[in-house]
């Protein structure tokens, strides 16, 4: 199970702060700020040329500013593409996958949700998961969202990982345990 998650920069936790108060003071509610962004992540991902014209510090901001009205127009909160302007005026344009990741993250706490992977070499069944997702809100006291993934190397059993903790139940752990006792 590789780690995804980038290190946040402070900056970057600066920049989805102002995305956060924005929410907090009303201007946009939490859910749709996080739905542009998501728009935003989603259209920057299919377009590396987009990205590669906004990170050019040889193209001038007018014609950036230009480009992400004729891009997200329609299609994301003006405030947002107001926000997109800033980050090319300040030149973090590049920090913007952190930045939305920041402020996903933000928004986790808000409405205390923690977000566990389950790793298994079978498939769970819904039943499964449901006494999991119990079991780890009663111990964690916040709303749990699972996300799994399968792994047939593990063997049997689970490998949980909450943020940079790592409960590691399965079979194949178990058994190299056992062979480092024996040697």
């Amino acid at each position: 199970m590789t780690d995804n998650k980038a290190q946040i920069s402070t900056s970057e936790k600066i920049y989805a702060d102002s995305l956060i108060q924005a929410g907090k003071d009303g201007a946009m509610k939490f859910d749709d700020i996080l739905k542009d962004l998501n728009t935003i992540n989603e259209i920057t991902s299919q377009s590396k040329d987009l990205v590669q014209v906004m990170e050019n510090p040889a193209i001038d901001d007018k014609t950036k500013y230009e480009i992400i009205d004729s891009v997200f127009s329609g299609q994301i909160n003006n405030k947002i593409i107001n926000f997109l302007k800033v980050l090319i005026d300040k030149k973090r344009f590049n920090e913007l996958d952190n930045i939305i990741q920041a402020y996903s993250d933000e928004l986790d706490k808000i409405n205390n949700i923690k977000r566990v992977e389950v790793v298994s070499a079978v498939e769970l069944t819904d039943e499964q998961i449901k006494k999991l997702t119990e079991k780890l809100q009663n111990k964690l006291q916040k709303n749990i969202i699972i996300s799994r993934e399968i792994n047939k190397d593990i063997i049997g059993g689970l490998v949980i990982k909450i943020d940079d903790d790592v409960i590691d139940n399965s079979l194949k752990n178990k058994l190299e345990s056992l062979s480092k006792n024996i040697i």
